[in-house]
């Protein structure tokens, strides 16, 4: 299978032009190494993992730091936040060299951190997810987006298993972040089966015998690592009572199906999970198209307490404000137009385009009018518009 091009690439190449430093963060085998090396050919690589090599650089960081060849791929440079503030340091001795820094990590928190404050202004910031439909051409739910699966389908229940497992030692133990690493792995399960739902935090701290505060912590710990979104409500009030509790989704449906025990077709078409499942994926390439751009993460979701509900509410240019429904059926009715028409009649100061997205079927339109400002449209043709 050829290497997949990621969106990303033009973006970073152009703000290597413009900045010291090049800071590219998410999930652990999204591709962000694949992607630096191939953006970048004649960049030197150092892979921060080496124990020997973090020894070393924890005793003398300047030494070390002064036998990178520039350009230079540092990968993983969370494991040594005290090199930040000497790479700020060489950006603000030559500042009209750009493009010399290319930095990667994985925990996000650990990264992002370091970043604000060490090189606020010389480093352009990015985030990496896994593969969209965009990148790949097709898509699957028990897939999901790692590059990793799509390369081996028939490995993937082993390398999920695998990705869990290196994610607990790794990242989780690693961190010391989270004390009982037992419960924090049935939590992902149970965090599987609530993918879609309104966050309760009780909810998820009963059966796993754990406070409430721990449970905002895992979810934190979750959400910066780029493994969940979690999307608020939509925050202006047309004069209705809103809840105002956001809905949590797993990034990857690939990883949701795992830890839902699901590793078939048959299984997964008769699964109660299916239409979350897939309203998590819509979720997904919509934040995959905004960061992969470059563009801030802007979804959220609509529920008020008379039970008007809309999956997603998307910001556009100049104000407009995309209503999205997803339906995980062929067969779309005018009916399911109703939430989004009750809706857009209270938002009197936008422009709002009203979309059902579905599933596609061989003898449906690209795209069809089903209500009076509301749309119907296969995934695939969502996706590409």
């Amino acid at each position: 299978m050829r290497p997949f091009k990621r969106e990303l690439e033009k973006s970073l190449i152009r703000a290597s032009r413009d900045f010291g430093a090049v800071v590219v963060s998410g999930p652990r085998q999204a591709g962000k190494t694949f992607l630096l090396r191939h953006c970048f050919p004649r960049a030197n690589y150092y892979l921060l993992e080496d124990p020997d090599v973090l020894v070393r650089i924890k005793e003398d960081p300047r030494g070390w730091l002064d036998e990178v060849r520039t350009p230079a791929i540092i990968d993983e440079i969370q494991n040594a936040p005290e090199l930040f503030s000497y790479i700020r340091t060489k950006i603000d001795m030559e500042p009209r060299r750009k493009g010399r820094w290319l930095l990667t990590g994985s925990r996000e928190f650990a990264l992002m951190e370091g970043v604000v404050e060490s090189m606020a202004g010389r480093a352009a910031v990015f985030q990496l997810l896994p593969l969209s439909f965009t990148e790949i051409g097709k898509w699957d739910l028990l897939r999901g987006g790692f590059p990793a699966v799509w390369k081996r389908p028939g490995s993937a229940s082993i390398w999920f298993s695998s990705y869990i497992q290196t994610y607990l030692d790794r990242d989780i133990r690693g961190l010391g972040v989270v004390k009982d690493l037992p419960a924090f792995r049935r939590f992902l399960s149970l965090l599987a089966s609530r993918n879609g739902q309104l966050l309760n935090r009780s909810d998820l701290a009963a059966p796993l015998g754990v406070s409430v505060p721990t449970i905002s912590h895992w979810l934190s710990v979750l959400e910066t690592a780029g493994l969940i979104l979690i999307v608020p409500p939509y925050f202006e009030n047309f004069g209705k009572r809103l809840v105002k509790s956001p809905k949590i989704y797993w990034v990857d449906t690939g990883l949701a199906c795992f830890l839902l025990g699901i590793s078939s077709r048959s299984q997964l078409d008769v699964s109660p999970f299916i239409g979350t499942l897939f309203e998590g994926f819509v979720a997904s390439e919509i934040v995959k198209r905004q960061v992969h751009a470059g563009r801030p993460r802007e979804i959220y979701h609509f529920r008020d307490e008379q039970g008007l509900e809309v999956d997603f509410v998307v910001p556009g240019k100049a104000g407009a404000i995309e209503l999205v429904e997803t339906k995980w059926s062929k067969t779309v009715l005018p009916s399911m137009a109703g939430p989004m028409r009750r809706l857009a009649q209270n938002i009197r100061s936008r422009k709002v385009t009203s979309i059902v997205v579905h599933r596609v079927s061989p003898t449906a339109p690209p795209m069809e009018s089903i209500a009076p400002g509301v749309k119907a449209m296969g995934v695939e043709n969502y996706l590409k518009s």
